[in-house]
């Protein structure tokens, strides 16, 4: 792909905004919102749905590894359209249907015409970082919408508009309430400005009142960290020592991956347009920046997503010019399609939970592979539970060892008669032992070892099988019977303790 020329670059920053194209955008979002709830009820729900359901229903301020926003959403979601899978996943839908929208929006305030907007919108709607944001309620698929409109607002402030830096403030103040990922975006903007300018941003008071509004509507989220010993930086801690060799490992791939090849050529492009623009060149810059940030704290690659989509929203405008030809529309036409049929089947539940093992989906998706078994899990579970006797049962609880598991035992607890359910996991841990007249727990783990020593007597009676032989985190975990705890569960508790 040559790169644009002369001309095409002084248009990207002369020419006026193109009319927005409502029709080909729209029809491009609604699709994805179609796609995107005829899909959700298959497979089921994956482990952070469970969780984030299970949270919400004890609404807070803040929880200890997640802010509020995304349990408060499952649970507004449950109340309007009821306990399932499907209604967990609308919202999610709504939200990559609107990032759509947003990065056509995006692509046209950098230049792009119909065309463009049209690829953009095509173009994210199939990649494989909306479409599993759009499928299950992770806080990915909340941010992303979030951090595009941070960055849509960020390009009209830092040309001239300061008014849109009160819509940044009031975006990114929103954003903390999902994660607080969006201070990486602000920092490295911030930084790109000192860096390369535009300086005179600095000096426009509505710049300061946005960062000031920004803080207010935090600050809730703030003093919740500042009374609670600041969970954020334990979470961050214990991802980098449980996850951050491998998300090292895998940051430059996914890099590609995330969004997909053709899209990452298109998101170079971007970035060359956004540095030839001087008062954007901060924006260039803000990437590379977040990068080495997030590797030098061992975060996540998919952290780098709002930032992806904003390149690739720059690009769409001169790789679209340089489309003149009907053989390189045809090359940028099929490198999309063909990136986009691989992004649903990798995506999205087309495979059958039966034939998923051994599939590339299984490698690369771990949404996909966490999604299938739970609905077995709490029956094998409930098997163990149903073995006890009544008056056993009466002094019985379940304990699990991720928030996965205890959610999948508090989703179906109504179904099958089950006890309450403890973990040590994250949050769940500041929600306290078990009570003293507990004298038996049926506990699911990998570690038998560690409850043989806790109690006077265990025995396993079960094992997990989510019935499609798929080797997921829970399949073959051993059912534990414990009896007679060896010390009060006030100590034993925080023996249970573990963040990640």
């Amino acid at each position: 792909m040559s790169p644009p020329s002369a001309a095409s670059r002084a248009r990207d920053t002369t020419t006026p905004a193109a009319p927005f194209a409502w029709r080909p955008v729209g029809a491009v979002a609604l699709t994805t919102l179609a796609v995107l709830l005829v899909a959700s009820p298959r497979y089921g729900y994956h482990r952070d749905e469970l969780y984030f359901r299970m949270l919400g229903e004890q609404p807070a301020l803040g929880y200890f590894d997640t802010p509020p926003l995304t349990p408060l959403i499952a649970r507004a979601s449950i109340a309007v359209f009821g306990d399932t899978v499907v209604a967990l996943r609308v919202v999610p839908a709504l939200a990559a249907s609107l990032v759509v929208v947003l990065v056509a929006l995006l692509a046209r305030e950098l230049g792009g015409d119909r065309r463009a907007q049209l690829v953009a919108a095509a173009g994210i709607a199939t990649t494989g970082v909306l479409l599993i944001g759009g499928h299950s309620l992770l806080t990915l698929g909340i941010d992303l919408p979030l951090w595009v409109a941070a960055a849509l607002f960020a390009v009209r402030a830092l040309r001239g508009d300061g008014r849109w830096w009160l819509a940044l403030g009031t975006v990114a103040g929103v954003a903390t309430y999902n994660r607080q990922l969006i201070v990486l975006f602000l920092v490295s903007l911030g930084a790109g400005v000192l860096a390369a300018g535009p300086r005179d941003a600095l000096r426009d008071r509505r710049l300061w009142l946005g960062a000031l509004l920004a803080l207010v509507i935090a600050a809730p989220n703030l003093v919740y960290q500042a009374t609670h010993g600041w969970p954020q930086l334990v979470m961050a801690g214990a991802l980098d020592a449980d996850e951050g060799t491998d998300n090292r490992l895998a940051f430059i791939p996914l890099q590609i991956l995330l969004l997909g090849p053709p899209q990452a050529v298109v998101q170079v492009v971007g970035a060359v347009r956004l540095w030839r623009e001087p008062r954007l060149r901060c924006l260039a810059l803000a990437y590379p920046l977040a990068c080495a940030l997030t590797l030098y704290s061992g975060g996540r690659p998919d952290y780098m997503a709002g930032l992806l989509v904003l390149l690739f929203a720059a690009g769409c405008g001169p790789v679209t010019r340089w489309m003149s030809g009907t053989g390189r529309r045809a090359l940028v036409v099929g490198a999309l399609a063909v990136n986009g049929v691989g992004s649903v089947v990798l995506a999205l539940p087309v495979i059958p939970p039966s034939a998923l093992e051994g599939t590339p989906v299984t490698a690369v998706n771990e949404v996909a592979r966490e999604s299938v078994g739970w609905p077995e899990f709490a029956t094998r579970v409930a098997a163990v539970v149903g073995g006890l006797t009544p008056q056993e049962r009466a002094r019985t609880v379940l304990l699990t060892e991720n928030y996965g598991e205890a959610g999948a035992l508090d989703r179906y607890a109504g179904e099958h008669g089950l006890p309450e359910v403890h973990s040590g996991h994250n949050e769940l841990y500041w929600r306290g032992p078990p009570s003293p007249s507990a004298r038996i727990a049926v506990v699911v783990t990998d570690s038998p070892g560690v409850y043989a020593r806790a109690f006077a007597s265990c025995e396993e009676r079960g094992r997990i099988d989510n019935g499609v032989g798929l080797s997921n985190d829970e399949q073959h975990l051993p059912i534990l019977v414990c009896r007679d705890p060896l010390r009060p569960w006030q100590q034993f508790w925080p023996r249970m303790r573990h963040n990640n």
